[in-house]
């Protein structure tokens, strides 16, 4: 599953969908042999050396106890949640990946990520992105009071969530996730392309034997993907 955004838009909200996230989690663990979490888990993540973000104690927790348990979680960071540092491996156990992962399971490979800022078609944000991952950056801000700092993030992050959209008739082809997957197929085959960032709950077959998934959200559509051996579902609406 992908982009829950914790913390946004108002405590009451986020804490109803952290709630849920946690019992789709607990639920999952019975029988997953591997959960990930695509990115932009939280709408806003930084660490300072000494503070981390107020909130969602329940979740951390449960990620904790899972691990502890024995359960791979891999925590894949997304824009919204690219400063994690050491903290959140450390306190929860989760796997942190930065980069895309190609993963192969029951003879099937799997290329897994967040989605944002893949192939050469997004250039400013590509540019920005490089910005917000430098050492310097991440020094700057951590000079800023965090009363200012996560104002300014999370009001920042309020405007780049409405750029998610589907048109009524959607013209996959342009999709950049879907162009990108056809840059990669290009170079070898995957079976099965996994990403979040778009909000948006689709699959698409590529050719006969790829698809790409796209796994939606958690703040309207509560969707998520299982591979189950032979082939990957989708689900919509968890309840």
């Amino acid at each position: 599953m992908s982009d829950a955004h914790l913390g946004t838009p108002d405590y009451l909200s986020s804490l109803a969908r952290e709630k849920k996230l946690i019992q789709w989690i607990e639920e999952a663990s019975k029988d997953a042999s591997e959960i990930y979490l695509l990115g932009d888990i939280f709408d806003f993540w930084f660490e300072y050396k000494h503070l981390v973000p107020r909130g969602f104690t329940r979740f951390l927790g449960t990620l904790a106890k899972l691990t502890d348990s024995g359960v791979k979680i891999y925590f894949f960071t997304g824009n919204h949640d690219m400063w994690v540092f050491d903290y959140l491996p450390k306190e929860t156990g989760v796997i942190i990946c930065r980069e895309p992962v190609i993963r192969e399971f029951a003879g099937k490979s799997i290329y897994i990520a967040h989605g944002d800022g893949l192939g050469p078609f997004d250039k400013k944000y590509r540019l920005l992105k490089r910005v917000f991952k430098s050492p310097f950056c991440q020094w700057f801000f951590k000079r800023l009071h965090p009363n200012l700092s996560f104002w300014l993030a999370h009001t920042w992050s309020a405007g780049s969530r409405k750029k998610h959209y589907l048109p009524e008739h959607p013209d996959f082809e342009q999709e950049w996730l879907v162009r990108y997957a056809r840059m990669v197929l290009a170079e070898r085959h995957i079976d099965y392309f996994v990403f979040g960032h778009r909000h948006i709950p689709y699959q698409y077959q590529l050719n006969e034997n790829s698809s790409i998934t796209n796994l939606g959200d958690w703040l309207i559509n509560f969707s998520y993907a299982v591979f189950d051996g032979n082939e990957l579902k989708q689900y919509r609406n968890y309840m």
